[in-house]
């Protein structure tokens, strides 16, 4: 779905899983100060909006879901993730419960897939589960934005920022209100500050045997003190009695290169060399305002955290994010 933001001034379309938004508006620097400066907002129009209404709704979701929902207080932002039977990462939500529907925004794509799961699993509950994608646009306010949210608007609110459910129809007239929250951001300053916080991404730090724990997952979308779930078992095995085979680390990378390291790049030990074996694979790569080119990676968890690595060609030194 192509936002119509696209039409502002500077635009430049992003591409990939993010196309439909704008990657910058002729500034990437500017526009990742502005947001870490609490100013600006960030155009998500392109992530899908999911809603669950009925009296059900959170103990329906309670027995679906890795978190603990079914007494989720109104107006109280979680996330949660859906498993495989084998506890592999197959979805992750962004919830927010307004008193009468819970409102969740997923990765662009995924949507169709989620409901279609959700659908199978009705049974008898209560519950209305509705894609309500083309009627919502996600839109992100810093965390230390003081603008106003729009009145009635659904808001999920994080230490990160606050995410508005935006009527879609509302959208360009938002972004014409400067005066009410500044300018906007593309999706790569937003990228940046998320690479920077060490937040993973469904289907950028996840491939199709990602578990949660390998991600830093675990306590912020997964609760391990709840009921049964698809592929708790295998969480609640890696959680007592071993560890993820692979962890995710914090990069930072030889800012001579003019390159990034793409997604899925190989990375090897330095004193292995260029032919060495495998140890990993670059995740998300970005350009930050102040820490330079940055990445997050998944490494084997037999890694020394204190070895140094190499991203395709480019150097790279670790920050460990989920201990080894």
């Amino acid at each position: 779905m192509k936002s119509p933001l696209l039409s502002l001034p500077g635009a430049v379309p992003a591409e990939g899983v993010d196309e439909g938004v704008a990657a910058h508006y002729g500034d990437l620097f500017r526009e990742q100060r502005a947001l870490a400066d609490g100013t600006g907002f960030v155009d998500l129009s392109h992530r899908g909006v999911v809603t669950v209404s009925g009296e059900d709704r959170l103990t329906w979701l309670h027995l679906l879901l890795t978190q603990h929902v079914s007494e989720l207080p109104a107006g109280e932002a979680t996330e949660a993730l859906i498993l495989s039977a084998h506890g592999h990462i197959e979805h992750a939500l962004y919830l927010v419960d307004d008193g009468a529907t819970v409102w969740a925004h997923v990765e662009p794509g995924t949507e169709q897939a989620l409901i279609a799961y959700l659908e199978s699993m009705k049974f008898f509950y209560r519950v209305e589960v509705a894609d309500r994608t083309g009627e919502y646009a996600v839109v992100h306010l810093p965390a230390g934005s003081i603008a106003e949210a729009p009145e009635g608007v659904v808001v999920r609110e994080t230490a990160y920022g606050r995410d508005l459910f935006l009527p879609r129809a509302d959208l360009e007239p938002y972004a014409a209100d400067l005066g009410r929250h500044g300018p906007p951001a593309g999706i790569l300053a937003h990228e940046a500050l998320r690479v920077e916080q060490h937040r993973p991404r469904l289907g950028f730090e996840t491939d199709h045997r990602t578990i949660p724990h390998e991600l830093g997952w675990i306590g912020t979308a997964v609760h391990l003190h709840k009921g049964c779930y698809r592929g708790q078992e295998t969480v609640a095995r890696v959680q007592n009695l071993g560890k993820p085979p692979r962890r995710l680390v914090f990069l930072h990378l030889d800012g001579s290169e003019v390159h990034l390291p793409a997604h899925g790049t190989e990375i090897r030990l330095a004193d292995d060399g260029p032919d060495g074996r495998k140890v990993g694979f670059v995740t998300t790569s970005v350009r930050h305002h102040e820490l330079g080119p940055v990445a997050l990676a998944l490494l084997k968890r037999n890694v020394p955290v204190d070895a140094r690595l190499l991203a395709g060609d480019t150097a790279a030194a670790q920050e460990t994010v989920v201990e080894p």
